[in-house]
């Protein structure tokens, strides 16, 4: 998905969560080798699970003009959804990446879809291509 919002010159952020870390397990907090990380893409560190506090994304978001927040992760009842909230509260539209968000327990992960606005591959290039038209 990620290369989808690039190729149209849409914002990518990643959120590396590094509560708990300090010099002895530096290691255990370094983003996956899958997870391709492209320079101009956005990095931002958070100590919390809502990504927006205490950090600049807010800031970040509002200067890229972005209205909807696309969210994918690890901890779905945790930093995801906290940060899906957080978007909320902040004025963004935030949506669930259908097969984009994990958990250590698989009812969180159904209970996130159920409860919370969820978007798909198709639908993401669908909506981008759609703004590149409305633009011509």
């Amino acid at each position: 998905m990620a290369s989808v919002l690039r190729t149209h010159d849409q914002v990518v952020v990643h959120v590396s969560d590094i509560e708990g870390m300090d010099e002895s397990n530096q290691k255990d907090y370094v983003t996956i080798p899958e997870i391709e990380v492209l320079p101009r893409d956005k990095q931002l560190s958070k100590e919390h699970s809502n990504a927006f506090w205490n950090t600049e994304l807010e800031q970040l978001l509002r200067e890229q003009g972005v209205e909807l927040v696309i969210l994918s992760g690890f901890a779905v009842e945790h930093c995801v959804t906290f940060t899906y909230n957080g978007a909320s509260e902040r004025g963004f539209k935030p949506v669930l990446l259908q097969n984009g968000i994990m958990s250590r327990h698989s009812d969180a992960v159904a209970a996130a879809y159920r409860d919370r606005n969820v978007i798909s591959y198709p639908v993401v290039g669908y909506l981008v291509n759609k703004e590149l038209n409305r633009g011509e």
